[in-house]
This record gives structure tokens, sequence and C-alpha cells, in this order.
């Protein structure tokens, strides 16, 4: 089992209900556990910018697929939630990110872990934090937390002052 870290977003529809089926999703995955879940952030969009606000999340996870086979997982998982690429970093339903995968560097055709935005991006740093701040990106040796000090927090807001560390309450909600 390895420790992998995921990003959640979505400014499509039911934006909390689209991050809760998505964990649910993730967690019935039989080689997959969710085993943290951070608060749910209203974050600025990047990028394209003439679009809703998102909500985010991150969840921790312990499995025993390949970084690679996560992908997929995380990929039929965006399917099911009807997610359409349509424009690059557009509107989605639901968007599932591999941030770090054990503390491995991964650089394939499909994959690139850590996630190659993720040390300018406050909206994945900023949840991250909350439930992983000594986690360590391999790629520049630091951790989170120091991303994060970095990067800073502009755009990131707490969505309704609740805190969700445990899968069973971000579920419940």
């Amino acid at each position: 089992m390895v420790t992998a870290y995921l990003s959640l977003g979505s400014n499509i529809g039911d934006t909390k209900r689209n991050l809760q089926e998505a964990v649910k999703m993730l967690d019935a995955s039989p080689s997959i556990e969710v085993t943290k879940v951070s608060s749910i952030y209203e974050t600025d969009p990047v990028g394209f910018t003439d679009q809703q606000v998102f909500l985010n999340i991150v969840a921790e996870v312990k499995t025993e697929l390949s970084a690679e086979s996560l992908l997929d997982e995380a990929q039929r998982i965006e399917q099911s939630l009807g997610r359409e690429r349509k424009i690059h970093w557009g509107p989605r339903t639901i968007d599932l990110d591999i941030l770090l995968y054990h503390s491995d560097n991964i650089q394939s055709d499909r994959l690139t872990v850590p996630h190659p935005y993720m040390r300018e991006r406050s909206f994945v740093l900023v949840p991250l934090n909350e439930i992983a701040a000594e986690a360590v990106h391999p790629a520049s040796e630091k951790s989170v937390r120091e991303l994060l000090n970095h990067t800073g927090s502009e755009g990131v807001r707490l969505w309704k002052e609740t805190v969700h560390q445990h899968k069973e309450s971000f579920l419940a909600l």
C-alpha cells in the first residue's frame, strides 16, 4: 500500500455533491481507501478565468494500484460524473488530479507526478497543507508547508467554515 494525494475540483452543477460522489467512488474502489479529506475551499478559477468559482478538496488515499492505474480510476470517475474536456482549464463537473504518489517522481506520456503545476497553485496547496503539511514534494524536496509559504493562499477561501478531515464527516454533509 502506498499513500497518494489527489486534488478534486468542481464548478458545474451541484459542486459539493460532485465532490462527495467522487470521494465515495474512490473509496468504493477495491484497491483504494480514502483516509483523509480536507475542508472544502471555494477557489477562483485559474487559466481560463471567465467561469464560476470552484469548490476544491484534497483527499489522501492508500492504494495498491500503480500510479497509472490510479490515473485510470480517476479518469473513470470523471467520466461517470459527466466530465467533458472542451476548454483547457475550463468549467467541469469534476476534476481529479494525482498530486503526489508515494515519494515517486513519474514522467510518462500520460502522467507526471508530482503534479507539474501543484507548486504554483494555491487551490491545491491550501487543502493539501491542511491534511499533509509535512508531505514532501519529491522534485523540490520541500514540504507542502514550505511550498504554500512561498505561494500564498490568494484566491482560496474556506467554504462554509467547516473542517472535514475524515471521509465519514465529509460524506455526511
